[in-house]
């Protein structure tokens, strides 16, 4: 027992007949139940386990092989119907310090957290006790998990030294999560969707005890990150739609879309241009498209990462929107200055340099009379060079384009900073 709460370890194991028995014989006596998930192997491990005499142990065994995940969920489900409080989860490869179990446990069984895992990213020490090649493979899935799974102040995302509540289980569809090597990363995703509060707790890399690792990473992470975007659309639609319409998952969508078509049209332009064509108006349309759409997804972003950080609390949400709030103010005021008081070929001359040194006399546009000085920002002008089918009368609606795009860019944060504010107003108490 912890804090009066019955503790669970769930160890899968697969050929572990070398290192089972020593990392059962870790496991704290705080521990009530540990319960071994022998994942059809084909050496001694049951063997193995039975030696160990401890009568804490139970040995579940599958009759195939279904994958690390899937013999996870076989002990929750053990710990379910046996009413477990804290459901721990310990690798039978001995590369989890039993020592740590207790700062693990604790917080869950206090109520202070519904799932804590292991965080071996913590310290400086990661870098020299974990392979290069296995540490770089783990910090881009954990990246990729982040976006996928909302929390994004939870790192080390392959780590399976977990604990989780009894109710946080109970709410699990146990039925849905991925059965092999991705299991703690769909593990996460599936719990953002439930509103569960996750820790991170700082833990101690170990190696070269021994342990065997079948993981090739070439073949692993392109196959988790396939799984995290699945993942990260699944709980787009899960969470922002189906239990919460929410406008946060069509900001998203958009945004993506207008990113893409953005990148597209843009990588053809790039082509042409090289080519040698002019640059036409449909690239000032283009350059709009591209951030209109990074900017949408950029500010919904920022609202995901913070619907996700369930540690944080309504006074430190509330700085965040009105910060986010006042700054994009500011961009957009300076946007709007900067168009009305000139391009850079005014601020070449102040400066004392020859106006022919910003703009050649071969990239002004013809209807450009002497003395004309664009009134948009320096990329929208490099935008027109060239573009000689303009006449004086398409100046104005290119501009009012280009302010409206800047407009609705405004708006987006400005969208997000509400929404973020009204989470925090939504957590307050009463």
């Amino acid at each position: 027992m912890l804090d009066g709460k019955r503790v669970a370890v769930v160890v899968p194991a697969f050929d572990e007949e070398r290192l089972v028995g020593e990392t059962i014989r870790g496991i704290p006596d705080f521990v009530d139940r540990i319960v071994v998930v022998d994942d059809a192997s084909r050496d001694a491990t049951a063997t193995r386990v039975d030696e160990v005499g401890d009568p804490r142990v139970v040995l579940l065994r599958h009759e195939r092989n279904v994958g690390v995940g899937a013999a996870i969920v076989t002990g929750y489900r053990w710990a379910l119907d046996e009413g477990i409080d804290v459901t721990c989860v310990m690798a039978a490869d001995n590369q989890m310090d039993p020592v740590e179990l207790g700062g693990l446990a604790e917080p869950v069984a206090r109520g202070e957290a519904e799932y804590t895992k292991a965080n071996r990213l913590f310290s400086g020490e990661a870098w020299k006790v974990i392979p290069h090649t296995r540490y770089l493979g783990n910090a881009v899935l954990s990246l990729l998990t982040k976006i996928a799974s909302g929390y994004w102040h939870v790192a080390d995302s392959q780590a399976g030294y977990t604990a989780i509540s009894l109710d946080a289980l109970r709410r699990l569809d146990l039925d849905r999560l991925y059965p092999r090597y991705g299991f703690p990363n769909d593990m996460l995703v599936h719990l953002n969707v439930e509103n569960a509060r996750v820790r991170d707790v700082p833990s101690r890399p170990i190696y070269d005890v021994g342990e065997q690792s079948g993981i090739r990473l070439h073949t692993v992470v392109p196959r988790i990150s396939w799984l995290l975007f699945k993942a990260f659309w699944w709980r787009m639609g899960q969470k922002y739609v189906i239990r919460d319409f929410h406008p946060l998952v069509f900001f998203y969508s958009f945004g993506a879309l207008m990113l893409g078509v953005g990148l597209v049209l843009g990588l053809v332009e790039f082509v042409l241009r090289i080519a040698g064509n002019a640059i036409t108006p449909a690239t000032i349309v283009l350059v709009a498209v591209m951030t209109f759409g990074t900017m949408t997804g950029v500010g919904v972003l920022i609202y995901d990462i913070l619907s996700g950080a369930t540690d944080v609390n309504a006074t430190d949400l509330l700085g965040r929107g009105a910060a986010l709030w006042f700054t994009n103010i500011i961009v957009f005021s300076l946007w709007y200055w900067e168009f009305d008081r000139g391009g850079p070929a005014e601020r070449a001359s102040d400066a004392g340099i020859p106006a022919s040194f910003a703009f050649p006399e071969d990239a002004m546009p013809e209807f450009a009379p002497p003395g004309w000085t664009p009134k948009y920002p320096d990329f929208l002008y490099l935008a027109f060079t060239n573009a000689t089918a303009f006449s004086p009368t398409d100046t104005l609606p290119v501009r009012t384009w280009a302010k409206m795009t800047m407009l609705l860019q405004s708006v987006v944060s400005l969208v997000t900073a509400i929404l973020v504010i009204a989470r925090a107003i939504n957590v307050l108490p009463g």
